[in-house]
C-alpha cells in the first residue's frame, strides 16, 4: 500500500497539479478576477470608488482555501469510493482491465487535449449542464474566503481525466482508508503545481496558455501509456512494454560453450525469488513440468509494491511481509508453458518457465 499511495503522490505531483488546472483552474482563477474587478468599502468609502487590487497575500489566501477545501473533499470521496470497492470484490485480472481502460481514458484524453482529432472529444467526461451553471454561480461571488472554500468542494463534480483516474484506484484499493489515503495523496501531490500555476495564470494569462495545454497533453499521454502497460502486465499479458524489454535482454544462461554431452542436472521443484524494492530476482526463472511446485517468495526490509505479489492466470494474491519468507504452492503446470507473475500495479514482472 505504501507504494500505492506512494505512485499516487507522484502522479498528483506531475500531472496531476497541471491537469486540474485545465479543467478547475478557470473557476477559481475567474473569481479572483472578479474579485480584483469588485470595489470594496472601507471607513464608509463610496462603492463608487475605483477597485481596490487583490494583494500577493490575498490572492495566495483564496488559493490555498480552495486547496485545501479540495483536500478535504475528495478525502472523503475517496473514503466513500474505497468502501464500494470493498463491497465488490475486483480479481487481478479485473483490476488490471480496469487500469487498462484507465490508461486508454487518460491516452484519449491527451489526443484531446492536444486538438489531435474530434473523435477524442469523448474521452472527456462533462458534468451535466445544471451543476456546471451553478458552480460558475457560486464562483462569481464577492466573498473572499467563502467563494474559494465553496469552489473547491465542489470540484469533486467536476474531476479532471487524471482525478477520474486516482478515483478508479480508490475504488480499486477495496479499503475506505486506503481510498481516502490515495485521494489524500493525489490532491496533496497536485496542489503545489495547481497553487502555482494558478498565481502564474492570474499574472500572464493569454502568454501563459499558449504553452500551457502542450505540455498537460504531453504529460497525461505519458501517464496513460504507462498506466495501460502496467495493467497489460497486471492480466498476465504477454503483450506489454516491459514484457518485450525482458525478452530483448533476457539471455539463455546454458548457451556458453559446447560441451560433451552430459545428463542435465533435473530441475528443482522449489524455486526462489526475492521480492526486493527494486522489483523481482531472478526476474527469470525455470521449473520442472508435470508437478507441483513450492515458490518461495523472500523478502528484506522491502516496502514496494514487489509485496504485493499476484499470479493472474491463477486468481493468486499473497501480501508479503516486509521481512520474512512466503511458500506459495503451485499447481503442475504443462511443458513450455510460461507462468506469469506481477505486482499489484503491473510496475514489477517476472515470468517461470516449465520445462
Amino acid at each position: 500500500m505504501d507504494n500505492l499511495i506512494l505512485a499516487t503522490f507522484l502522479t498528483g505531483l506531475t500531472a496531476g497539479g497541471l491537469s486540474c488546472f485545465a479543467v478547475q483552474g478557470g473557476l477559481l482563477t475567474g473569481s479572483l478576477a472578479r474579485q480584483a474587478e469588485t470595489p470594496r468599502v472601507k471607513g464608509g468609502a463610496h462603492a463608487s470608488q475605483p477597485p481596490v487590487p487583490v494583494s500577493s497575500k490575498e490572492m495566495a489566501a483564496s488559493v490555498g482555501l480552495f486547496l485545501a477545501s479540495k483536500l478535504v473533499a475528495y478525502t472523503l470521496l475517496g473514503f466513500l469510493l474505497g468502501w464500494l470497492g470493498s463491497v465488490m470484490y475486483l480479481s487481478p485480472t479485473l483490476k488490471g482491465a480496469l487500469q487498462i481502460a484507465i490508461g486508454i481514458f487518460l491516452v484519449g484524453n491527451g489526443l484531446r487535449m492536444l486538438n489531435v482529432h474530434p473523435i477524442f472529444r469523448y474521452f472527456s467526461f462533462e458534468p451535466p449542464s445544471t451543476v456546471t451553471r451553478y458552480i460558475r454561480k457560486i464562483s462569481k461571488g464577492n466573498d473572499r474566503l467563502a467563494t474559494p472554500l465553496f469552489l473547491g468542494a465542489l470540484t469533486v463534480l467536476i474531476p479532471c481525466g487524471v482525478t477520474q483516474a486516482a478515483m478508479a484506484v480508490a475504488v480499486g484499493s477495496g479499503d475506505p482508508l486506503t481510498g481516502a489515503a490515495v485521494m489524500f495523496a493525489f490532491v496533496l501531490g497536485a496542489s503545489p503545481a495547481f497553487f502555482g500555476v494558478t498565481v502564474l495564470a492570474s499574472s500572464l494569462a493569454k502568454v501563459f496558455q499558449k504553452y500551457f495545454m502542450p505540455a498537460v497533453a504531453s504529460l497525461v499521454l505519458l501517464l496513460g501509456l504507462v498506466t495501460v502497460d502496467g495493467g497489460l502486465n497486471m492480466v498476465g499479458s504477454p503483450v506489454s512494454a516491459s514484457a518485450a524489454w525482458r525478452a530483448l535482454t533476457d539471455t539463455p544462461g546454458a548457451a556458453a560453450q559446447p560441451a560433451a554431452p552430459a545428463a542435465a542436472a533435473p530441475l528443482s521443484n522449489v524455486v526462489k525469488i526475492n521480492a526486493g524494492n527494486a522489483g523481482y530476482s531472478p526476474a527469470v526463472t525455470k521449473a520442472p513440468s508435470g508437478q507441483a511446485i513450492q515458490l518461495v517468495l523472500t523478502t528484506n526490509n522491502t516496502v514496494s509494491c514487489s509485496r504485493a505479489f499476484t499470479i493472474p492466470s491463477l486468481g493468486i494474491e499473497q501480501l508479503l511481509p516486509a521481512t520474512g519468507e512466503v511458500t506459495l504452492d503451485i499447481p503442475a503446470q504443462a511443458a513450455g508453458s510460461t507462468l506469469r507473475y506481477t505486482c499489484s500495479m503491473g510496475m514489477y514482472t517476472g515470468v517461470i518457465k516449465f520445462q
